[in-house]
């Protein structure tokens, strides 16, 4: 009765919710959850500046995230070169020579603070030239006006930041009289017109008072209240934003240290000084609003222009949009003849004849064209998500149950749709297929939660990755050793189908091709599969079958390979040579050298040999009839699985226990190539010798399983943001509700990429060989001339 219950509700689910009418809700979402960013941006203005100064909150104790952006935290070394021979000036109280400490220290972290508290206190960093200036004045009054004031005549030179605040003293000084806050009016009235000036030349940032702690207050500071502190901020908030002159050249409020003081002032130490964290994270947000938009990072999208559109860039848009009128006015056309050829009506008998055509009779230009529409409609969605600054971004925080508690909701989903093989061999289609679906679900969970930041789960998505790679060399060596078909067709076939999306994202998104990196790793080890079998003397199995001494061959040829190996992952310079020459390096090069292509693929060098030298061997003792694959039967005589599968447990959880003991995550790197195989054979017998277990599969996992590649490249863009450096968020202020949004979403649109590859693949790639030779001198003139405009593009830039 279960079992009944459990199928009629999987027919009912799938009956009501087709792939189809999925992605036709999320385009709808998407046009919406536009029209509404466009709305609100058009409303509320799309100055991201406004919000990292103004509003934000905290993610877990110290990590503060801005509204709807991402704020980068800045090494010294970026600090520098974004403040190079800049005269940097904080002018006020106590509060503010804190905060004069905590933006040195970014600078340079082995400040400490010393010198006179109630003085000047100056800085400097003579390898970049930089001054930073603390000038103590503690009240807004004549002293501060006159030194402002000196700033704004020619012959002095002004500061390129400056950043005041003054109130507490006054409180304390006239003991919360309401005679000293109409003096305070008084004084920044006078400020603000000189304020409003120097900021035509200078960034110039006026600090709001931040909340006390009274319970915490000594008896000489209980007259500074928060109710007086609230008032003081909002006649210098009144008073700093009345001037019709402010509208060009803002003095900008620093107004979200009130935000993050609210969270935090009870941690400190006197009740009106902030805990160190809070200032530095103040100091942060003040280097974020003057560096950002010089420096650019990735992860610093608050107060970044929408970067311009490049040459490639806008011939990609004038194709796509070419490509959908194409397709409009071919559909149409075509449509129109059928409709004419569809009913013809006898005049002389008055009957009417058949059709002449039964269907729309669909060609290979429409189909290309209707392809490349829904590309470029997808590419669209791509570059709003992480180019425009229509959608938001935040950064990643990672906790246990972030990344934990969505790992067990997979996994009950993937139990729920557990269904009987096909067939029951070892690691066939669906179970490979299912192995790809969980192990690519665990990697977006992974990313989306920060989990990288944690060493024990960082060590086992690396085991996932590599396992990916394993079934890289087993899949490609299994196909060439028993089909022997080294035809160009099937090489372009397999290149294509794994480049295609990531070549379209680098023109769309100007990024280059070792951004992505794991496709280019692939590939790699494609052609060196390949290479490696093709090359003669070639071994396939029907020639193996007719003299065993083949098998010593192969056998040899792997182990050259293994040599290979071996010797490019101790030998960078070598390795770097190899893939330095020209046209390979435009491929391969990040942010101007190979290193990072060498890392990663030292990182899994020898786990697609391992595949490779399994698929081997499992195919030898197939051949043999040396395992059992019936259906129920374990894949050895019982004593042998017994064992086998005992050890297989024991290596899984040591391998874990050893992942999750790892205390250095370079030491830890080190050993994994070597390393990581114990896992992934453990894994592979404990699935498949009980015969029980190797013919069931989950065709959940199956499902992603399919589209697993799309699903990894899509992240970058639609579902992660900042280059993977953060996370998309469609619906603010609703975290779980923006990543179930954003995940429909991004599934169905990595779905939909998948199908336009295979029927893009069939056209571009056809079997015929003539036809292919024409096609591949085609894409070999697209590439040239992708290079040329590259290097157009390059020297523009420079």
């Amino acid at each position: 009765m279960a079992g009944l219950a459990y199928t009629l509700g999987k027919r009912e689910i799938n009956y009501y919710f087709s792939v189809r009418s999925a992605k036709a809700l999320a385009l709808g979402a998407v046009l919406l959850l536009a029209a509404c960013h466009a709305a609100s941006r058009r409303y509320r203005g799309d100055d991201t500046c406004e919000y990292l100064l103004s509003s934000g909150r905290f993610l877990g104790e110290k990590v503060w995230q801005p509204h709807s952006c991402m704020m980068h935290k800045y090494k010294n070394s970026e600090a520098k070169n974004c403040l190079i021979d800049k005269h940097i000036v904080f002018l006020g109280d106590s509060r503010i020579r804190q905060l004069f400490y905590s933006f040195i220290k970014i600078i340079n972290p082995q400040v400490k603070e010393e010198g006179n508290k109630h003085g000047n206190i100056p800085f400097e960093d003579k390898s970049a030239s930089i001054k930073v200036d603390f000038l103590w004045y503690p009240e807004v009054n004549g002293s501060m006006r006159q030194r402002i004031k000196s700033w704004t005549e020619g012959s002095v030179a002004k500061p390129h930041i400056i950043v005041a605040g003054a109130a507490t003293w006054s409180i304390k000084i006239h003991n919360g009289s309401n005679e000293a806050l109409t003096q305070y009016k008084i004084n920044i009235t006078s400020v603000a017109p000189l304020l409003e000036k120097l900021a035509k030349t200078s960034d110039v940032y006026w600090i709001l008072q931040d909340p006390v702690n009274e319970d915490m207050l000594s008896e000489s500071r209980k007259m500074i209240t928060n109710e007086k502190i609230n008032a003081y901020n909002e006649a210098a908030v009144r008073i700093l934003n009345s001037s019709s002159r402010n509208s060009k050249a803002k003095v900008k409020v620093f107004s979200v240290s009130k935000l993050i003081a609210q969270e935090t002032i009870m941690k400190s130490s006197d009740g009106l000084h902030l805990p160190e964290s809070s200032r530095d994270t103040n100091a942060m947000i003040l280097m974020n609003v003057y560096c950002n938009k010089i420096m650019k990072p990735i992860d610093g999208s608050c107060c970044q222009p929408q970067p311009p559109l490049t040459l490639i860039q806008k011939l990609a848009f004038c194709f796509f949009t070419l490509s959908i009128v194409g397709y409009f006015v071919i559909s149409i056309i075509h449509r129109n003849n059928y409709r004419k050829n569809k009913s013809c009506t006898d005049l002389e008998i008055g009957e009417e004849k058949k059709p002449t055509i039964s269907t729309p009779n669909v060609s290979t230009l429409e189909m290309l064209l209707h392809c490349f529409c829904k590309l470029g409609l997808i590419m669209t969605y791509f570059y709003l998500c992480d180019r425009a600054n229509l959608f938001m971004k935040e950064n990643k925080f990672y906790t246990h149950s972030s990344f934990f508690i969505p790992i067990v909701y997979i996994l009950v989903l993937g139990v729920f749709y557990t269904e009987n093989t096909k067939e029951t061999k070892v690691l066939n289609r669906e179970q490979t297929d299912e192995w790809k679906g969980w192990m690519q679900l665990v990697i977006l969970i992974y990313h989306i939660s920060g989990a990288s930041t944690f060493l024990p789960v960082y060590m086992h998505i690396r085991v996932l990755v590599a396992a990916y790679l394993f079934q890289t060399g087993y899949g490609h060596f299994s196909y060439f050793w028993i089909k022997g078909d080294f035809g160009v067709y099937r090489v372009c076939q397999v290149l294509f189908r794994l480049n295609f999306l990531v070549v379209v994202l680098c023109i769309v998104m100007d990024r280059p091709y070792q951004f992505y990196y794991f496709v280019p790793l692939v590939t790699v080890w494609f052609m060196i599969i390949y290479a490696t079998l093709a090359m003669w003397p070639q071994i396939v199995q029907k020639k193996a079958n007719g003299n065993c001494l083949w098998h010593f061959g192969l056998l040899l040829k792997l182990i050259c390979l293994l040599a290979c190996i071996y010797f490019l992952s101790y030998s960078q310079g070598a390795f770097e040579k190899v893939f330095s020459f020209w046209p390979l390096s435009k491929c391969f090069e990040l942010n101007g050298n190979v290193y990072e292509w060498w890392f990663r693929w030292k990182l899994d060098r020898y786990v697609v040999f391992h595949g490779m030298l399994f698929a081997f061997i499992y195919l030898a003792l197939q051949k043999h009839q040396m395992i059992s694959e019936g259906k129920g039967d374990p894949l050895f005589s019982s004593r042998v699985s017994n064992v086998l599968l005992f050890i297989s447990i024991v290596s899984f959880l040591t391998y874990s226990i050893w992942a999750s003991s790892c205390k250095n995550k370079a030491e830890c790197n080190e050993l994994h190539p070597s390393v990581s195989v114990v896992q992934i054979l453990a894994f592979i017998l404990i699935r498949n010798i009980p015969g029980y277990v190797r013919s069931v599969y989950s065709s959940f996992f199956a499902w992603f399983g399919k589209i697993s590649l799309e699903l990894f490249i899509c992240q970058y863009h639609i579902w992660l943001a900042a280059d993977t450096k953060g996370i998309l968020v469609l619906i603010p202020g609703y975290p779980m509700f923006n990543v179930i949004v954003s995940t429909f979403i991004f599934v169905c649109v990595a779905h939909e990429i998948s199908q336009i590859t295979n029927d893009l693949a069939q056209i571009v790639v056809p079997k015929d060989n003539s036809t292919l030779l024409k096609r591949l001198l085609c894409i070999a003139g697209f590439f040239s001339g992708l290079l040329f405009f590259s290097a157009m593009q390059e020297q523009s830039r420079h």
